[in-house]
This record gives structure tokens, sequence and C-alpha cells, in this order.
């Protein structure tokens, strides 16, 4: 994911799109603490894409 498709959507699709993250976080630590997490580096992509989207969200706010 890359910050420029972020910076198009809207503030309550950015909202969305971190739901739809934290969701995947948490269900890779879950993964993760049960021994059935395969790709590893996933959390670390998903952690940095909810810092994106924030970064997004707090610029969209700071503008508004």
């Amino acid at each position: 994911m890359k910050s420029s498709d972020l910076r198009t959507k809207t503030a309550d699709e950015l909202k969305e799109e971190m739901i739809k993250l934290r969701k995947e976080q948490f269900n890779l630590r879950f993964q993760q603490a049960s021994g059935q997490l395969e790709n590893t580096a996933r959390c670390r992509q998903v952690r940095r894409d909810i810092a994106r989207v924030k970064t997004v969200l707090q610029s969209l706010q700071a503008a508004s």
C-alpha cells in the first residue's frame, strides 16, 4: 500500500481501512501465538500500513 494511494481516499474510507488492518493484525498475532503463522514479514507490513493510514488521517485532520 502506497501513501499516494491513501491520500486519494476520504477520511471515512481511511477509517474503514484502519479497521480492516487492525483486524488483520489481531489475526496475525493470534496465528503467531498458536504457531500457525507462515509469513512472519506480513506482521511488519501490516504495522507499517497502519502507521501510513494514521499519518494520512492526521494530515487530513490538520488541513481541515
